[in-house]
């Protein structure tokens, strides 16, 4: 199943991803093919029009989705941070009514910073308010606040909105089309630049009780911790990705390219930084493959593993995409270039889904429990 996705992903993206990055948008149409295909949330169960990948199958995916395109393959990580979110927090009703849209071609975006919460998402201050028995249907919920940064939101029909709803947290599906909802593209953003990363204005959104996904009322840090672990997972993937075009790209190059009468690949310190490169993405795959054996068994160090991943995968995609730079000098200088773009890309990769440093704090907790 994971390879027969792979192929169409790579007839999907065909040679358009630098285009795509120049234009910044990725075709519609095409989103929704893919979604209905389920390929943009593959996890999902088949009893919900999913592909019920396991994490291992969907990760490997992901490094494919990703050596392609990282607008597209952030697209994916937002669909199945969406659908994710979903199964684990949503009643049976509610798996029910939004599960098969998001299989069915829909497209949903998480909505979790805002402009004074980044990492420190425990400061939101977008809320949910109870309004009792104004409707036929019962009680009504509004929703109002701020949200940025939020990838695919320019693509999306569906939000899934991340709020303070009394002394916790929960999580609520918006139609982005609802009254009192504003989608705002970011422009020319540095990275992945076709993701549709959007600011989004919630003014008094009025939603019926069903929209609150029912197990997820929960202290705000256990809520976004276990929300993001998905989305850490699909960007480490993701970065594995980016590390294996640079890699291809670079092989070809050196192999080819003639300087001072041989090959690139004869000089000893091009060499070496082709070795880093392959260690980089060696090391970046393994720590991938661990972290989604633990998502799929459930492990306790799931969500420690998953921060692992992201932070090492996401640091090397970043040096390796600046090393494949070197290599490759003005030939891979230009916008559209997958070493470009991936040089670009690689480095908001450090920084979503949890900076570097917020890894590095959970990490040196982890390492001070002595289970590493």
């Amino acid at each position: 199943m994971a390879e027969a996705v792979e192929e169409i992903l790579t007839k999907a993206v065909g040679g358009d991803a630098g285009a795509w990055d120049l234009a910044g948008e990725i075709p519609l149409d095409l989103l929704h093919t893919l979604g209905a295909q389920g390929i943009l949330c593959a996890e999902v169960a088949s009893e919900w029009g999913g592909l019920g990948l396991t994490g291992t199958e969907n990760g490997r995916m992901t490094a494919h989705a990703g050596s392609l395109c990282s607008s597209l393959r952030s697209v994916m990580t937002s669909q199945g941070m969406a659908a994710w979110t979903i199964q684990r927090f949503g009643d049976q009703s509610q798996r029910a009514a939004y599960l098969p849209r998001l299989t069915g071609g829909e497209i949903a975006a998480v909505c979790f910073s805002e402009p004074q919460a980044g990492s420190d998402l425990s400061a939101i201050s977008t809320e949910i308010t109870e309004v009792i028995e104004v409707t036929e249907q019962g009680d009504e919920l509004v929703l109002t606040g701020e949200k940025v940064w939020a990838t695919a939101a320019a693509y999306a029909d569906l939000l899934v909105v991340i709020a303070k709803f009394g002394q916790s947290a929960a999580a609520v599906v918006v139609p982005a089309s609802a009254e009192g909802v504003t989608v705002t593209r970011i422009p020319a953003t540095t990275g992945c630049r076709a993701a549709g990363h959007s600011d989004v204005r919630l003014d008094s959104v009025r939603l019926p009780r069903q929209a609150l996904l029912a197990g997820s009322r929960l202290p705000v840090t256990m809520l976004v911790t276990m929300a993001l672990t998905y989305g850490r997972l699909s960007v480490a993937w993701g970065s594995v990705g980016m590390l294996r075009a640079c890699l291809a790209s670079c092989g070809e190059h050196v192999q080819n390219r003639q300087q001072f009468g041989q090959p690139l690949i004869e000089h000893q310190l091009v060499a070496r930084h082709l070795a880093e490169l392959y260690v980089a993405e060696q090391t970046a795959t393994l720590t991938c493959e661990q972290a989604s054996r633990s998502w799929t068994e459930k492990a306790p160090s799931m969500v420690a593993d998953a921060v692992l991943a992201k932070y090492v995968a996401s640091g090397n995609a970043a040096r390796g995409a600046a090393t494949a730079m070197q290599v490759m000098a003005s030939v891979a200088a230009r916008d559209g270039h997958v070493v470009a773009r991936a040089y670009r890309d690689a480095k908001l990769m450090e920084i979503i889904e949890g900076t570097s440093e917020i890894s590095q704090l959970i990490l040196a907790r982890r390492a001070l429990e002595g289970t590493l």
